[in-house]
């Protein structure tokens, strides 16, 4: 039985293409490995997005190069969005790459696994590939939440980004579908769903179906077995008054909003070709705060992006401190040559760029500790991810205000009722009470188990500790 171990870098939308490929595979009888030293044939899924994810990507595929000289690696495929960008330059400068996969090309993983070494497959001027609920996957994260892919690709014309031309044009999968893979997580442990795509808010418009995403969210409600449904990725002018009143009557549909602004001056959002103002963009925080209380927001921004100059920078800090996000990432601008924003004028230096986000973020450090802060004494809803990485005798969870991967952590110091044998798991939704707010984190102590069950006293010396599974097969590079 051939061994295969994967690489997997970028974004949840990336991951979910390396679980359908290790899906594939699995059924057609392959077995996956986490050790590279072990892997018979070795997958690299790359990130092409910003140039940092391209040397990324690159570094990876030289390390994975390595084990074809020292390891049992007899083949290396290189699949994703580095392909797309730069599938000649991996054919001709890394000879240790047997073969390519671009991102409309998942299922030609089986052809170039076998034995015979592949033919390079015609590239697709735009990718057309969409998985379904009967397409084979291996979910690696943690087994009570997973990520749900509805559509690929994307039609805005930002000129800062590529993913048009890496994964073609916007694309929705069918309503059902999506519901049925939904079930099956659910039934097979999952408490939560992610909804992912380049623009959720578009999902259903390519299929000529008004408020897709409302009525989704409304279906996937209905799911018992679920806690917590969430979406990423929200485009600001696709927010619609339909979709938050369906966030607010439904108490599984979390109340956190994911929308990318990119910035907040009239004059860089007109270059990026995204319209709208930093006036606009408050009025619609808002009426999300208005329509849903208590809600959770976040949002990113590009710094640096050319023609931003220090008034246009001023006028984001000013507009950061106005809306006080909960969560906020910063990231800087990237020239790319296949990006319309290349060939615009007025470059921004790298030392300006990253003097900028620094300052950006000091902003929202201040901002995040003190609307943290307003949680410390309440008692709140929190889903356990299982132990700590920082520390053996803490545990880790989660708001709902708080996607996995992305944001915040809660820090469980104290289970009330441990020396009872009372145990949380991985994906119980229990009562905490916050004692302290950190910068971007809370600690807290559970004080009621919405579910529990019972082990012997021996067992929990402190805090007890179960390993989550997190695929052993994939190793992520987020």
């Amino acid at each position: 039985m051939t061994k295969v171990g994967f690489v997997s870098l970028g974004c949840p939308k990336n991951l979910v293409d390396s679980e359908v490929m290790m899906g594939l595979l699995a059924r057609a009888g392959y077995e996956l490995t986490p050790r590279a030293a072990d892997a018979e044939v070795l997958v690299v899924n790359t990130c092409s997005f910003i140039a940092p994810a391209q040397k990324e990507s690159v570094d990876a595929i030289l390390e994975m190069a390595e084990y074809k000289k020292f390891g049992a690696a007899k083949k290396l495929i290189v699949a994703g969005c580095l392909v797309e960008r730069f599938r000649e330059q991996i054919r001709q400068q890394i000879p240790e790459v047997d073969a390519v996969i671009g991102t409309g090309e998942v299922e030609r993983i089986l052809e170039v696994c076998g034995e015979q070494k592949a033919g390079a497959a015609a590239s697709q001027e735009l990718p057309v590939y969409l998985y379904h609920d009967l397409t084979p996957r291996i979910v690696s994260t943690p087994r009570h939440y997973a990520y749900i892919k509805i559509a690929e690709g994307c039609d805005h014309p930002c000129s800062f980004c590529i993913i048009p031309e890496l994964r073609g044009r916007f694309r929705s999968r069918r309503f059902e579908s999506v519901v049925r893979e939904a079930e099956n997580l659910a039934e097979g442990g999952a408490r939560e769903v992610v909804l992912i795509g380049q623009d959720t808010t578009s999902y259903g418009e390519d299929l000529g179906v008004g408020d897709g995403l409302p009525l989704l969210l409304e279906r996937l409600a209905g799911i018992e077995a679920l806690d917590w449904v969430r979406f990423l990725y929200c485009y600001p002018n696709r927010v619609t008054d339909r979709l938050l009143d369906t966030i607010a009557a439904h108490r599984k549909l979390v109340k956190y909003i994911d929308v990318p602004l990119q910035h907040a001056s009239r004059n860089v959002l007109a270059r990026m070709k995204r319209g709208s103002s930093g006036e606009a963009f408050l009025k619609l925080i808002e009426r999300m705060r208005e329509k849903i209380p208590g809600a959770a927001l976040r949002t990113s921004f590009i710094v640096g992006f050319p023609g931003e100059t220090e008034t246009d920078f001023r006028e984001l800090c000013d507009f950061v401190r106005a809306a006080e996000f909960d969560w906020m990432g910063v990231f800087a601008y990237s020239d790319d040559e296949m990006g319309e924003s290349y060939a615009l004028d007025g470059k921004v230096d790298e030392e300006t760029i990253a003097a900028r986000r620094g300052a950006l973020m000091a902003i929202q450090q201040k901002i995040s500790a003190r609307r943290l802060r307003r949680h410390v004494g309440e008692r709140v809803s929190a889903m356990i991810e299982g132990p700590s990485e920082e520390s053996e005798f803490v545990w880790q969870a989660r708001l709902e205000t708080m996607a996995p991967e992305i944001d915040g952590k809660l820090y469980i110091t104290e289970i009330v009722g441990a020396e009872e044998g009372r145990v949380a798991a991985a994906g119980d939704v229990t009562t905490v009470e916050i004692t302290r707010a950190l910068d971007y984190d809370l600690v807290g102590r559970v004080v009621e188990f919405a579910s529990a069950r019972r082990v012997p006293r021996e067992a929990v010396p402190a805090l007890p500790v179960a390993r989550v599974p997190t695929g052993a097969a994939l190793r992520v590079i987020p």
